[in-house]
């Protein structure tokens, strides 16, 4: 872990983990591996009861950056790398054992959208953007969202922001359960931490407990989930179509999908 991936720290029994990558928060291998390892290191504080996920700058997590496809970014090698794959790192931020609330102020988009999902609740302001816009880049979701979104905000909304690759606003995310808090941006922080705090009132144990049952397999089915997404998106990885993704996203452009 290094300053510039995240900041932590503590007032009293909340703990805090910054992503500090702004503008855009873009995630690696090195990046949802320091996020897990913060929260695994917070399970074996037991003064430590919830914990609030945040960004600097002005988006949440903008996911993998496919904008330099030719160039082999860091996100992209992470993707094609079976053996230490960064959803491997995922797997261990379901894991953890203390609740999350994730601050979501700009754009969760992507894999962005699965780390605000493996947080227990998302405190969002209207200028958020919450999007699954795989399907625009000639993709397949990834991170654990086939199983996490759907369980959000139910199967048929899901459907819809995966189908169409739509950007969903605050307000809209609030009205369809995506968001559980919608306040203004200035506030938002503050919101965030009120409700980590309102959470570390309650008996640890019994938290831990109540968390657990209500969590039940979800680690393990995110798993299952990731290991079928990977699949998939490596074979798109390898289409005409997903060249064309990435090359109209960065152009900002309709793209002209061929079908293959």
């Amino acid at each position: 872990m290094t300053a510039q991936d995240i900041a932590v720290s503590r007032n009293g029994n909340v703990a805090t983990i910054e992503i500090r990558r702004p503008p855009l928060n873009f995630f690696d291998l090195k990046l949802i591996r320091a996020i897990a390892s913060a929260l695994e290191g917070f399970d074996a504080e037991p003064e430590i009861r919830a914990v609030v996920l945040c960004a600097e700058g002005k988006a949440f997590c903008a996911g993998a950056d496919f904008s330099s496809p030719d160039n082999g970014t860091p996100a992209e090698t992470d993707l094609l790398d079976t053996t230490d794959h960064l959803y491997l790192e995922a797997v261990r931020i379901f894991r953890c054992k203390k609740p999350i609330v994730a601050a979501v102020q700009g754009a969760a988009i992507g894999g962005g959208l699965g780390l605000a999902l493996a947080a227990d609740f998302r405190v969002a302001c209207p200028e958020a953007r919450f999007a699954a816009n795989f399907t625009r880049l000639g993709f397949h979701p990834g991170f654990g969202l086939t199983v996490t979104l759907p369980e959000v905000i139910g199967k048929n909304n899901a459907e819809l922001m995966f189908y169409t690759s739509r950007r969903v606003t605050g307000e809209e995310a609030h009205r369809m359960g995506l968001a559980n808090v919608l306040t203004t941006k200035e506030k938002l922080r503050d919101a965030a931490h009120a409700l980590a705090a309102e959470i570390a009132e309650c008996s640890p144990l019994g938290l831990l407990s109540t968390r657990a049952t209500l969590r039940g397999d979800l680690a393990d089915r995110v798993h299952a989930a990731t290991r079928h997404e990977l699949a998939e998106q490596q074979r798109l990885r390898q289409t005409a179509d997903f060249a064309e993704g990435v090359r109209s996203t960065a152009e900002r452009r309709p793209a002209n999908f061929i079908g293959r």
